[in-house]
């Protein structure tokens, strides 16, 4: 069991499709004895058909997840967060940069609104871990996971959603920031690689700070 700063009460892993986040958050609770806050694409009925038609089906798979993500979010400030550690894989915040990226001009206004009227007062990470990775790479891991509607997805997609991430993280200053560069790295087959993640998470004294490994 390894443990983190005091300060690292609620932890949130972020990242484009493919980038690994939600596999880091669920070796970060295990190895941290903290609890997860995860997205669940699988109770979404409409994503399948979203990557087979994208325009006829934005809309709905965009609204179910802001409802999904919203009654997590307000469940988790009715919890223990500040009892016990939690680890997320997702933030709110988030949300409407899919809605940026599919929706078209109506749609979008619609959902910006349905946003700012549910959106509830959600609690500030403590930390805020942002997995990078290119296009390719992210293209790789999401062909070989094999999960069946995900090989509907574009490489064209891909890049427009990592480089939506890397502006939003670009401007964000509501908690400290470490972007990793995942490329190189595998926190869960390669305990060391996981074990230098740890040291830089217990290092960080910065707002924003960077973690790379070459080849």
């Amino acid at each position: 069991m390894k443990s983190l700063p005091e300060k690292y009460r609620y932890i949130v892993v972020e990242g484009p499709i493919g980038a690994g986040k939600t596999t880091l958050a669920r070796k970060l609770a295990e190895v941290t004895g903290a609890a997860t806050l995860l997205e669940e694409p699988a109770a979404n009925p409409f994503l399948p058909r979203f990557y087979q038609d994208r325009a006829r089906y934005a809309l709905q798979v965009q609204l179910f997840f802001l409802f999904q993500r919203v009654n997590q979010v307000r469940d988790l400030q009715q919890s223990d967060l500040f009892q016990r550690a939690t680890v997320a894989d997702f933030i709110l915040d988030k949300d409407p940069l899919f809605a940026r990226l599919t929706l078209n001009d109506d749609e979008l206004n619609l959902y910006q609104q349905i946003y700012a009227s549910i959106k509830p007062q959600s609690a500030t990470p403590d930390l805020v871990i942002y997995l990078q990775a290119p296009t390719e790479v992210l293209v790789e891991r999401v062909r070989r996971r094999g999960i069946v509607y995900e090989q509907q997805i574009s490489e064209e997609y891909l890049l427009r959603l990592g480089e939506t991430y890397a502006r939003f993280f670009y401007q964000y200053e509501d908690a400290p920031v470490l972007i990793v560069n995942s490329e190189h790295l595998n926190f869960v087959d390669t305990p060391a690689d996981f074990d230098l993640l740890i040291e830089r998470i217990i290092a960080m004294r910065g707002t924003r700070e960077f973690f790379s490994m070459g080849e």
